[in-house]
């Protein structure tokens, strides 16, 4: 492939890489995971092969090689050739094709994936999740939930949040009405992950995202249920949010649905394929 414009914040991501926050080096990844493993699960690639990770404007490429594509998560009005192909749906691409994206339609991060050669792959696998403009955001409680006031309490799953524009990949920053304590507290530096629900000196929530620090020493009042990081992912500035907490068996259990899903995804990619051999 060849970058004919670059676009915005464009980069190559996969599931991020473990085991090495002792040293202070975060997974980093993929900000919407789930996208990026049902594309390279539709191309029977690894689920953690990197795929490109756009923002929009998005980049503009020349395919330099036949080569099957498929592209999900935020939708771009993708186009091949300035024809109009469909999210979530393999495209078999012809050498020189140009791939251009014309206007952002909804969501913040569209993914691609590649497959070379020419192959029969499941065409078409159907939307991911719904990037409304309001969404609702489930979490589990934080280890230093119990800090908040019993108003900030309530107004925490109460109130609409929206992102705003200090957002990036590191975190995303809330507005809302202020969120208060019962006393301050100086906290030890603590382990942080994907998703942790910090509280800032000034009374606004930060969710850590794909490029978080491995430890921070604001309070955790919460942690996004692993299912629901794509959809925040998703979210663009202004966008608005609700909190619903839950508990952590209804998180496991909204986890271990979702893998299951999935496994069902490659079942009917294989199906597909032995029988296009047949």
């Amino acid at each position: 492939m060849k970058y004919l414009k670059q676009g915005i914040l464009t980069s190559y991501q996969n599931l991020g890489k473990n085991g090495l926050r002792h040293l202070g080096v975060n997974p980093s990844g993929a900000m919407d995971r789930l996208s990026a493993r049902i594309l390279n699960i539709a191309l029977q690639n690894t689920e953690d092969q990197p795929v490109l990770e756009m923002h929009f404007p998005a980049p503009e490429i020349l395919f330099e090689e036949d080569c099957t594509i498929i592209i999900g998560g935020a939708d771009f009005s993708p186009t091949i050739n300035n024809k109009p192909i469909e999210n979530w749906k393999t495209i078999l691409v012809k050498t020189d094709s140009v791939l251009r994206f014309k206007k952002l339609i909804v969501g913040s991060r569209a993914y691609l994936a590649v497959k070379e050669g020419n192959c029969n792959f499941l065409p078409y696998v159907g939307q991911v999740c719904n990037l409304s403009q309001k969404k609702t955001i489930r979490f589990t409680e934080g280890n230093e939930f119990d800090l908040l006031t019993e108003i900030s309490k309530q107004a925490f799953e109460n109130q609409v949040f929206t992102v705003s524009n200090a957002s990036n990949r590191m975190g995303y920053r809330m507005n809302a009405e202020t969120l208060e304590v019962n006393a301050k507290k100086e906290l030890v530096s603590s382990a942080v992950d994907f998703g942790t629900m910090q509280l800032l000196p000034s009374g606004q929530i930060i969710v850590l995202m794909a490029d978080h620090q491995t430890s921070g020493g604001y309070p955790r009042l919460g942690n996004i249920v692993s299912v629901d990081l794509p959809k925040l992912a998703q979210c663009n500035v202004n966008d608005s949010i609700l909190f619903k907490k839950i508990s952590i068996q209804e998180a496991e259990d909204l986890l271990i649905q979702q893998e299951l899903e999935l496994q069902k995804l490659k079942a009917s990619i294989r199906f597909f394929n032995d029988k296009q051999k047949n």
